[in-house]
């Protein structure tokens, strides 16, 4: 059976589906080829869950602590599989929401194994897709435009094999059935330090083990040392420029024991459990890259800034294209891609002006260049730093940790980077970007009206203080 579409997306996570809604909203024709289920990594195995979980954490301690807000709860007590349970009606949940989007707009969603296939009498000038599905049916669909959104797995160490059992990734953390005593988590990026501090609220034992210097070594460093003060204030083991030896890790009698390298010595470390967390590959295997002239570089495909490969009717989006590895990221590069194949001109995004965040307890999140990052670009910057006891709001939570630095220009006074670690820090990092989009200076940001008593009186507050004008300091 073959089928004709305008736009044909193989992956249907969040950057294919909003790529396929996109395409929709223009008029056009719109296939999804997934092997799996909509919504993929970020719903699934992803964003979702693993934030559902971490909303269990944080209620539990919470409660564990009701008496500092002058609350006496009596046998607190953990059910995981509720949390289990509660983790999947969400991911559930969502995921018949966008079912229903498919629908309602009309994107005819192919379930299997999609493979491109070079250009043939069916298709002379883009070639077409295979999808091989479930019963053994091939179904061929031409698209005028294909947009490759197949997302990315958990990376593993050389020598090395996560198996599910002992030695997890972050898909296998994410079904456990109980919780482990204790565990040695390897990677200190933004998947480690979350179940970090997740499994440490939920009571576990819990070791980072990272190679760099810092924890989150791609925040500013002032972040990273306040993270893990906090970390480590609540009882996890932070070991870092330390390098785990693979071929020590021994698997026996329901432990996991390893050795790991720092400042020339040796060290051994054994847990329950050990989880990988050293970043994600690109699924760019057995897609039929080989019938196309889409080059890979370093395990990702090559796109120029509007998304598109060396074909310039097919686009790459998302994890795959080896950019910032965030949903938020994919979907916007998918709604760039569909616009830029129906002849628009979409305003690219620099990656430096894209929102991170990271849900650990208290959340971190930023916008734009570190410190060190202006200052090796040349620019001559200005700080201003206000900490979230400053801050009625924090305070009253009782969450007053951490603090907000704004970094900018001296010249110019442009905004250069906005850098959090607090209480709800993701829920307000995106007035930052939007300052950076209207390119709002420092001043500008804190003559904005916050109310009181908010947390988002710190970024205004810190905003203020760049030049010294604070009424919080």
């Amino acid at each position: 059976m073959t089928q004709a579409f305008d736009i044909v997306v193989l992956g249907g996570g969040t950057g294919g589906y909003i790529a396929a809604i996109r395409a929709a909203q223009l008029g056009k024709s719109v296939a999804i080829v997934e092997r799996d289920k909509l919504g993929g990594t970020c719903l699934h195995r992803g964003c979702i869950p693993s934030k559902a979980l971490l909303r269990s954490a944080e209620v539990y301690a919470t409660m564990l602590e009701s008496e500092r807000y002058g609350i006496q709860a009596e046998s607190v007590r953990l059910h995981f599989p509720g949390v289990q349970a509660r983790k999947q009606g969400i991911v559930e949940q969502m995921h018949k929401g966008i079912q229903f989007l498919m629908k309602k707009h009309n994107i005819q969603v192919v379930y299997g194994n999609g493979r491109l296939l070079s250009p043939s009498i069916f298709s002379p000038r883009t070639g077409s897709v295979s999808v091989e599905q479930e019963d053994g049916e091939i179904v061929t669909l031409v698209p005028e435009k294909l947009i490759i959104a197949t997302g990315s797995r958990p990376k593993s160490l050389p020598g090395l094999e996560t198996d599910g059992h002992a030695i997890w990734n972050s898909d296998d953390a994410l079904g456990m059935e109980e919780l482990p005593q204790s565990i040695v988590i390897v990677g200190g990026g933004v998947i480690g330090v979350e179940w970090a501090s997740m499994l440490n609220d939920f009571g576990v034992q819990v070791t980072v083990v990272e190679y760099s210097d810092r924890l989150l070594p791609a925040e500013d460093s002032d972040i990273s040392r306040e993270l893990e003060r906090l970390l480590r204030k609540r009882g996890v083991q932070v070991i870092t420029d330390a390098r785990l030896l693979t071929e020590t890790v021994q698997k026996e009698e329901g432990a996991v024991k390893l050795q790991i390298e720092r400042k020339g010595e040796l060290q051994q470390l054994q847990a329950d459990k050990m989880m990988v967390c050293v970043g994600r590959e690109a699924n760019v295997e057995d897609i039929g890259l080989h019938n196309t002239d889409v080059k890979i570089t370093n395990g990702f495909i090559q796109v120029n800034e509007f998304m598109q490969t060396a074909e310039s009717h097919i686009y790459a989006i998302g994890d795959v294209s080896g950019g910032l590895q965030l949903a938020h990221v994919a979907g916007h590069e998918g709604i760039m891609a569909v616009e830029h194949s129906a002849g628009q001109t979409p305003r690219p995004f620099p990656h430096h002006e894209v929102p991170r965040c990271v849900y650990t307890r208290p959340e971190v999140a930023s916008i734009g260049w570190t410190e060190r990052q202006a200052v090796d670009r040349g620019y001559e910057v200005k700080i201003g730093r206000v900490p979230f006891a400053a801050v009625g709001k924090a305070v009253v939570y009782g969450e007053s940790d951490g603090f907000v630095k704004v970094i900018a220009d001296k010249k110019t006074n442009d905004i250069l980077g906005v850098h959090m670690i607090g209480p709800h820090a993701t829920d307000f990092i995106s007035e930052a970007a939007l300052a950076q989009v209207l390119d709002a200076t420092p001043w500008e940001v804190g003559q904005t009206i916050h109310p009181h008593p908010t947390l988002s009186e710190a970024l205004g507050e810190a905003m203020l203080a760049v030049d010294g004008g604070s009424f919080a300091i």
